[in-house]
């Protein structure tokens, strides 16, 4: 099984004079799983497009099974027998799960017409197959975000490609479909395939992957074998300096209430969920995908209708019914789809972190650009985002760097407790790094923060305390004394 497949050899790309890519080298074999790591700007994105015929290189070799390529599409790729599990999801809401599995190649019967009963078969066998409990029948719409990431995940393998990128693939997933994912990298490996694994989560790459290369500032840093490489070397390869520590920690929770939730119902299934947070507290909210975390945050943010329990903030009952209140109440919540919920990616830096404050920010309908400006400017100075203008796309940063704006967005309206959902997901150890210093520090000047997270480690790494959510409600309490990874899958699975 040590048959070449994908080899790639002084890749380039430039934009507009600005070096993406200046030396991209790769090679993946038949049967393995390599990891392709970097930060983010380190020219990943950059080489799988060119990979994929989503973008030209402007030199350098790509040869698949020893015959030089070059793809104009990735229907080209494809055919060929590449394909990608991307990280941005692009869902088609409106059309159901076995419509987004086979757009553009859906069975025909008679008089051409979509044969609708057999896509459908076949999308329940496929999902079956990966042990995804979906209907193929649901509108994209209507599923969840780790939802959507699971169908994505199969429409790329439906193709039976040779070789199969996977970018960020459990980026939105909990525990238990990661399991099931690696299972699949497992059965795709024994059947020959060849898998280009791209991830920020270090222990998900030490864990599935067989051999690794490192990207940085476009460049080839080094490649090996997954066994003869320890974290801290990895992590020093990849961020170019030794990272003395992961989390910063540094907050002392009071014994002052900031928020308690009691006997809470939200969307429709999460019942009588009750906990407090204190002052410079970071409470993790964690629980499988589907057991009620980001409910309850819609609903703590006006997102979703009361249906029923009590918030208090500060010791005062509140009823929160809209976002806007939400905000005059001192709440900020950073979603877990930055691109989706977080951001407007056609609009520039300053207008994303502007975006919550537009009130206070502008004289009847009229902007003060002055303004604006000057507090665009603080939060790009307060985060160290690096952007050349304020007036830059936010679509053209890094994916550490969009979450320091949404970040620095929330920070502008002067919240007293933050609501984070997966507050690093898809973004690097350095990035992740400098967002737990945010964290801490904010907690540390006596706010409150409730994380929603999927990451063993980042709760265990960040949390004072645990609320473990099943099937919709708590299922049990952990202090920090408590804690281990174990403890948080008995409780939550």
């Amino acid at each position: 099984m040590s048959e070449s497949l994908l080899e790639v050899r002084g890749l380039k790309k430039h934009f507009g004079g600005v070096a993406a890519l200046t030396d991209g080298q790769f090679t993946l074999t038949r049967g393995t799983v390599h990891a392709l790591c970097g930060g983010n700007g380190a020219g990943k994105s950059t080489f799988l497009t060119i990979v994929m015929g989503i973008q030209d290189r402007d030199s350098g070799v790509i040869c698949l099974k020893g015959r030089e390529v070059e793809f104009g599409s990735p229907s080209e790729a494809r055919a060929a027998g590449i394909t990608i599990i991307e990280q941005e999801l692009s869902p088609v809401p409106a059309m159901s799960v076995a419509e987004n599995i086979y757009l553009g190649r859906e069975p025909v019967g008679l008089f051409g017409r979509v044969d609708f009963a057999t896509m459908n078969r076949n999308a329940q066998e496929l999902l079956d197959s990966l042990k995804f409990d979906i209907s193929p029948k649901t509108l994209m719409m209507d599923l969840t975000v780790a939802e959507m990431q699971l169908v994505e995940i199969a429409k790329a393998l439906s193709y039976d490609a040779e070789v199969i990128i996977m970018d960020e693939p459990t980026s939105a997933l909990g525990e238990a479909e990661v399991d099931q994912l690696f299972a699949t990298i497992e059965r795709l490996k024994h059947a020959g395939k060849g898998i280009i694994y791209v991830s920020h989560r270090l222990s998900e790459i030490l864990e599935v992957a067989d051999h690794y290369t490192v990207l940085r500032d476009g460049r080839f840093v080094g490649e090996g074998r997954i066994a003869d490489v320890t974290r801290d070397g990895l992590i020093n390869m990849i961020v170019g300096r030794p990272l003395t520590e992961e989390f910063v920690k540094e907050n002392k929770p009071t014994d002052d209430l900031a928020l308690s939730v009691k006997s809470l119902s939200a969307d429709g299934w999460v019942k009588d969920v009750s906990f407090d947070v204190c002052k410079g507290e970071i409470v993790a909210l964690y629980g499988l995908m589907g057991s009620g975390r980001s409910e309850i945050f819609e609903r703590l943010f006006g997102l979703s209708e009361d249906e029923g329990g009590e918030i208090r903030l500060f010791g005062q009952p509140v009823k929160i019914r809209t976002p806007t209140e939400a905000i005059d109440l001192g709440l900020a919540l950073v979603t877990e789809d930055r691109k989706g919920t977080g951001l407007v990616l056609s609009a520039d830096v300053r207008s994303n972190i502007c975006m919550a404050q537009l009130r206070e920010l502008s004289v009847g309908q009229v902007m003060q650009r002055r303004r604006e400006g000057d507090a665009a400017r603080r939060m790009i100075e307060t985060f160290s985002i690096k952007t050349p203008t304020d007036r830059l796309l936010v679509s053209g940063l890094s994916g550490g760097n969009q979450q320091k704006v949404v970040l620095g967005k929330w920070f502008l309206t002067a919240p007293k407790i933050l609501l984070l959902d997966e507050p690093t997901r898809g973004v690097d150890v350095g990035a992740k790094r400098e967002i737990y210093r945010i964290i801490s520090d904010f907690a540390r000047a006596g706010g409150a923060v409730v994380m929603v997270s999927s990451e063993n480690d980042e709760v265990l790494g960040m949390a004072d305390r645990v609320i473990v959510m099943r099937d919709g409600r708590v299922n049990g309490e952990l202090a920090r004394g408590e804690l281990s990874a174990k403890k948080l899958v008995n409780l939550a699975a």
